[in-house]
């Protein structure tokens, strides 16, 4: 299904409140400035991995220590509209901690940061509880964080329960196997670990277009969803850590690893290795997926910019070892699938041959292949 928009699908997700083009061009006015701070740190604690992938790394001796950030975005939103806040603490360290795993890296530890309009008891204490499941998904510790009230800047849905929520993950990982995708080769093979929903990305054009355009309810129960709506985009980010990490100690030669988040299949582009994508087989996404595409009368080229589509991580490993790696992936409870291989590719294009897209900088378009 493929009904396109005469707008570029990076000027409808601006529209709808996120210009992607606009915040990386501000983000470089910020790097520029805090990159000088790595010359303040030599020996021990020297930036060995600098921002731009996935995680950040810091030489400690022989030892690396991997380091991640991130928020829930306006997910929670949705939580406030369904007084459901149980589950955006599994969120905020899932979308830590599956970036931690892409340099190969075992997550250790999480710190929160946690900003309100006021100090709800009920509203902390249903946090906590997400906090304490994603922890134990991911077999980390929350030693500590921070609780800021803010009143005057913090605003809601559901007044007084207004928050943000973010996190800081740490994970270690030996020098000498740092995996950032430099080893990547002609013929590898992308194997694809499938999505739980939307995760946490692509919550305002996904609001859009549900909640304003076509006007349901969060509370209605949607017959292509079996559930209400609000159950269904709530649904918690798949944490990978255990899957990846008894992956990453067997004998596959994991290449690199990419946590599909804001971007979708873009975050294939960030490893080392100039590399494209040639993808042959796409899984069949989540209903609410389809949902949002019929919804919004959103193309291919814009689904799969924007949204993970189904695939919520993805490894490359030796062709060879495709089969046993998904076999390994089922064995261990999520689902994986062979999406494509590795070509050589400077330009790192992805072809994306069932939809008839191909994407570069960022932008997919429709092109009919033979």
């Amino acid at each position: 299904m493929d009904k396109p928009n005469s707008k570029n699908p990076q000027d409808i997700y601006a529209q709808a409140g996120v210009d992607t083009d606009e915040s990386q061009t501000a983000l470089a006015g910020l790097l520029k400035w805090v990159k000088q701070s790595y010359d303040f740190r030599r020996g021990i604690g020297a930036v060995a991995l600098e921002s731009g992938y996935f995680a950040s790394v810091l030489d400690l001796g022989g030892t690396g220590l991997a380091l991640s950030t991130d928020g829930v975005g306006t997910k929670l939103l949705i939580a406030q509209m369904i007084e459901k806040y149980d589950t955006i603490g599994i969120d905020c360290v899932a979308m830590n901690v599956n970036d931690i795993l892409c340099v190969g890296a075992e997550p250790i530890s999480m710190l929160n940061y946690l900003a309100v309009q006021q100090a709800d008891p009920k509203l902390l204490e249903e946090l906590g509880k997400g906090l304490l499941e994603g922890a134990r998904q991911a077999r980390i510790s929350i030693p500590g964080g921070e609780l800021a009230q803010l009143r005057e800047i913090i605003k809601a849905e559901r007044e007084g329960y207004g928050f943000d929520l973010a996190g800081t993950a740490v994970g270690l990982v030996p020098m000498d196997k740092i995996i950032i995708g430099q080893h990547i080769a002609e013929g590898d093979a992308l194997i694809g670990l499938a999505s739980s929903g939307l995760h946490s990305n692509g919550f305002t054009l996904a609001r859009r277009v549900l909640l304003d355009e076509a006007g349901l309810k969060v509370d209605k129960v949607v017959a292509e969803l079996g559930k209400p709506l609000g159950e269904a985009l709530l649904e918690p980010t798949r944490i990978y850590v255990s899957e990846v990490l008894d992956l990453l100690r067997s004998n596959f030669d994991i290449k690199a690893m990419a946590h599909i988040t804001g971007d979708g299949l873009f975050n294939l582009t960030r490893v080392k290795k100039a590399v494209g994508y040639f993808i042959d087989f796409l899984p069949e996404p989540p209903p609410i997926f389809k949902l949002i595409q019929e919804c919004g009368k959103l193309s291919d080229a814009e689904m799969y910019r924007v949204f993970n589509m189904g695939v919520g991580f993805c490894l490359i490993v030796p062709d060879d070892q495709a089969l046993l790696t998904v076999a390994m992936a089922k064995e261990l409870g999520v689902e994986a699938f062979r999406l494509g291989y590795v070509v050589e590719d400077a330009e790192r294009k992805i072809v994306v041959q069932p939809k008839s897209l191909v994407g570069r900088n960022g932008s997919f378009m429709k092109i009919p292949m033979g």
